[in-house]
């Protein structure tokens, strides 16, 4: 088992190393020049040089790039060119918010999901199949962005259920903030949902049909019983690794979500970030970003040994 993980760490570092260089060269080749953009327009070229010395961007890629990763380990991400604010306090005020949203979509996702794969396969070539098939189906085409600007002119304008905009933290006021995400969750963990449906079916068709299942009904087993103990239990290492795969798509594609509701989120940081050309908050946001999809699919691999022993194979979790 240690051994197992270990070998997960040392590779998650490795990926994370390779992904931190793309950052770099992948955002300084984006057009623009933020030294430009900090010193204006207008300005002439001795401020323009100026500014480039003072953000360090005269320096070759090689010195920039270790000075990056020198920083980065300490929680240094330097300073916005944007705004002169530390980049590590603007993650650290923004990241919590798009966390919330990505864990409660996330819980609804896969209460929805879990829930109508179970309908579909126990109920197969019957009408709840059929409604619950329709459902992802319809949730899989719909894009995001048009459900969400649905959402706020009818159950927000119209109907008033839910607020169209603004954010209060479930930290401070747990109802007043669960209430303000009610909304945003929904919208961005209906495709997930549908997602998590389609393999936990998948997964439940196999298992329901196998031997041991035959065998299990053949000895007066209940249908409840093998729903539960065989049918959904052996579907849970599927969820997990759909769960763990969401989970970081949420985090990283909350950004249309966060922008139609106006959730002061690292949606609107990216966004605002890339308009600017302001490379320490775009290094800082998408390296954060990938950190998260890379420890998260650590943890979900440490889950599978304990969901399911027969996953300690290969040599190494011996």
């Amino acid at each position: 088992m240690l051994q197992y993980v270990f070998h997960r760490l040392w590779q998650s570092a490795v990926t994370l190393v390779l992904a931190s260089m793309v950052v770099f060269v992948g955002v300084r080749a984006l057009p623009g020049d933020p030294a430009t953009v900090m010193a204006g327009e207008q300005a002439d070229e001795a401020a323009i040089k100026a500014v480039r010395a003072e953000l360090g961007l005269d320096s070759s890629l090689l010195v920039q790039y270790l000075k990056f990763v020198k920083n980065a380990l300490t929680g240094d991400f330097g300073r916005s060119i944007r705004t002169g604010s530390p980049v590590s306090d603007m993650i650290g005020t923004t990241l919590p918010v798009t966390v919330q949203l990505a864990l409660y979509a996330m819980a609804i996702a896969v209460l929805a999901g879990v829930i109508g794969g179970v309908i579909a396969a126990v109920y197969r070539g019957r009408w709840p199949e059929w409604a619950a098939n329709g459902f992802s189906l319809a949730a899989l085409s719909v894009p995001t962005f048009w459900l969400g600007i649905l959402a706020v002119l009818y159950l927000s304008v119209q109907l008033r259920w839910f607020p169209a905009s603004g954010y209060v933290s479930p930290l401070d006021h747990p109802l007043k903030g669960i209430y303000f995400l009610t909304l945003p969750a929904l919208i961005l963990g209906l495709t997930h949902a549908a997602v998590v449906q389609r393999q936990t079916r998948s997964s439940m068709v196999e298992t329901l049909t196998a031997d041991f299942v035959r065998t299990a009904r053949a000895k007066g087993l209940g249908r409840g019983a093998i729903i539960l103990r065989f049918g959904l239990r052996n579907s849970l290492i599927v969820v997990t690794t759909i769960v763990g795969l969401q989970l970081g798509a949420l985090i990283a594609g909350a950004v249309v979500t966060e922008r139609i509701f106006s959730l002061p989120g690292m949606g609107k940081l990216t966004l605002d970030s890339l308009f600017t050309r302001d490379y320490p908050v775009i290094q800082a946001v998408v390296l954060v970003i990938t950190t998260s999809y890379i420890v998260i699919n650590l943890l979900v691999d440490v889950l599978y040994t304990v969901i399911d022993p027969r996953v300690r194979v290969s040599g190494r979790a011996k």
